[in-house]
């Protein structure tokens, strides 16, 4: 069990996918910190002064946050789009790469002998 679980770890899918999950989830760090600290005070002082951080609808007890709402749908929505960014990116240099004309084999030593074959018998 312990063999299968060591091949299991090893295999590159789930070797890139762990990597992913950890840079992800430094990318919505990131994110996030680029929403509440830059981007939301910049839209509150556009709009008055206003902090979208602390909006909510008292009710009795009761608190809809709607501020914190609009702040996690426009994180979505960065995230998002820089996801939309990097894919694009990544299948353009993929297609170039697809595209790009790969070297002609080498000749087998059975096409060298007929191409020989073929040229003495072009000059008789």
């Amino acid at each position: 069990m312990l063999q299968e679980f060591k091949k299991f770890m090893l295999r590159g899918n789930v070797l890139d996918l762990a990597v992913a999950v950890v840079i992800g989830g430094a990318f919505n760090k990131i994110v996030t910190s680029l929403v509440e600290n830059i981007i939301m005070p910049l839209v509150g002082i556009i709009l008055g002064g206003r902090s979208f951080e602390n909006l909510a609808l008292e009710v009795g007890e009761a608190s809809v946050k709607y501020g914190a709402f609009i702040q996690s749908i426009v994180d979505f929505v960065i995230i998002g789009a820089s996801l939309f960014v990097i894919v694009k990116s990544f299948e353009k240099f993929q297609k170039k790469k697809e595209e790009a004309p790969a070297p002609a084999p080498a000749p087998s030593n059975e096409e060298v002998i007929l191409a020989e074959i073929r040229d003495i018998l072009k000059q008789k």
